[in-house]
């Protein structure tokens, strides 16, 4: 047996025996160990496999320009995040913004704000949109990273990421949800366009919140690891491929309301297969980008 068919072998076999990745963990810790991090080479990593937990935060944190690639700077970086994020927490209580019982995600969003100067001048001031959006992203972050200080720097620098790198793409991916769909499962798409439902789906929640809140934790990290590593647009196939789990229920609905209020909602049980089957949909359609979205 060649060396390529042991290794295709091993790979059927620690699948089947519940260890898959197995070899793909091994090919990240290889690239982990180099001196000077291969940013591109990480980048093509996460968006062919799904990041182990037990690196998905540092594969982050380098990949959102939390750490550099320099393995001797990280330390010594990680410090200064802990003091700066020190730093803003005092700054906070010291102008009575937060307290000891303010929940750790409003902590979250006042710090963000502060740094962006953006701090309202009273806390009882209604959130605005993009509020909301962080405390979305923030309650989902907060049960995927344990640290705090991890957890605001990966949070900060995802919607940062958001908010730059994805900015013109995200308003396109409604349209390009409408297009995929099509190719999918045109009857479908049709059923939405007689009850008049495109312009009613849940689009915030898919592609502003990213899946926050609608997706669970476990299932809702792999798809980020592809927002992460430099694609938005896997969010489109996460919306599609919801929508062809459920068919059934959907084209069932009869309203734009029942339509949405379904989708709003969706059954948890699916999720995993949900995301298994939109990232194979993804790589159908799409290849496997490095860094375009």
């Amino acid at each position: 047996m060649s060396e390529d068919s042991q290794r295709n072998f091993r790979s059927v076999y620690y699948e089947k025996v519940g260890f898959r990745g197995v070899e793909e963990k091994k090919s990240l810790e290889i690239l982990l160990k180099d001196d000077r991090l291969d940013i591109e080479k990480l980048c093509t990593f996460s968006q062919r496999f799904p990041l182990p937990s037990m690196y998905r935060a540092l594969v982050w944190k380098v990949l959102l320009g939390i750490l550099p690639p320099h393995h001797e700077s990280h330390a010594q970086v990680m410090t200064y995040r802990k003091d700066q994020y020190s730093d803003i927490l005092h700054a906070l209580k010291v102008v009575r913004f937060i307290s000891d019982t303010t929940p750790q995600v409003e902590v979250y969003l006042r710090m963000y704000q502060l740094e962006c100067g953006k701090l309202p001048r009273s806390p009882s001031f209604p959130l605005e949109p993009d509020d909301e959006v962080f405390l979305a992203i923030a309650k989902a972050m907060e049960e995927m990273v344990e640290d705090s200080v991890d957890c605001y720097w990966i949070i900060r620098c995802f919607v940062g990421q958001l908010n730059t790198k994805h900015r013109d793409s995200l308003p396109q991916l409604p349209k390009a949800f409408e297009q995929y769909l099509n190719v999918e499962d045109s009857r479908l798409l049709s059923h939405l366009k007689t009850c008049s439902a495109m312009s009613r789906l849940p689009y915030d929640l898919w592609f502003k919140r990213c899946f926050a809140g609608c997706l669970p934790e476990s299932s809702l990290q792999r798809v980020w690891d592809k927002v992460v590593s430099g694609s938005c647009k896997i969010l489109v196939f996460v919306a599609v491929e919801i929508l062809l789990t459920f068919k059934i229920k959907v084209m069932a609905l009869n309203s734009a309301e029942k339509i949405t209020k379904f989708l709003e909602n969706i059954p948890q049980d699916s999720s995993d297969a949900i995301v298994s089957k939109a990232i194979d949909l993804w790589h159908k359609h799409c290849g496997t980008p490095v860094h375009s979205a």
